[in-house]
């Protein structure tokens, strides 16, 4: 059980890591709206710096710093839930980990640039720029709902049987004629 509360601390800590490496990396690394000369593979996947000062896909520009509560509740809700059910699946605790860590992520650049940094860029279909955090919250959603459904599976909830009072009937005594 610790082990997997460990792997939680992990997984948060070391992705929320690489998510401001990356970030800080790629801004030394190429001018704002520039790219790496369409790099890794041209035309496909490529590294391009832009920011972000909305939500996911550029929604609500300008207004991303006043979701900080909603960052701090889901960090802390994932947290919570890893602390609170340490027989969960390892699964459950990557997801958490990585739901924690990309909603760290990018409430730390609102807070301290006011704006998000994204590097990551499928050209082939035009997919909008995104980072590490963001991959995390879409991992994590991803194996929330794997992990649940298979729960889902393995635990059915029991259906209960028909109320009424001829379900609640001896089987001995005769039922009623319908008329």
């Amino acid at each position: 059980m610790r082990k997997r509360q460990a792997l939680f601390w992990v997984i948060f800590i070391g992705f929320l890591a690489l998510d401001q490496a990356v970030k800080a990396w790629i801004r030394g690394a190429i001018p704002v709206h520039g790219s790496m000369n369409g790099r890794p593979w041209p035309g496909v996947f490529e590294l391009t710096l832009t920011y972000n000062q909305g939500i996911a896909f550029g929604l609500f520009q300008g207004a991303g710093v006043l979701l900080a509560p909603i960052a701090i509740a889901i960090a802390a809700g994932a947290t919570w839930y890893s602390v609170r059910h340490p027989k969960d699946s390892p699964w459950a605790h990557v997801a958490m980990g990585l739901l924690a860590s990309g909603a760290l992520g990018n409430l730390y650049d609102r807070l301290v640039h006011r704006q998000v940094t994204d590097m990551f860029w499928f050209r082939l279909i035009n997919f909008p720029v995104f980072n590490v955090a963001d991959s995390c919250i879409t991992v994590s959603t991803i194996l929330l709902v794997i992990t649940w459904w298979r729960d889902a599976i393995k635990h059915p909830t029991p259906t209960s049987a028909p109320a009424g009072p001829i379900a609640a009937q001896d089987p001995e005594t005769p039922r009623p004629e319908a008329e």
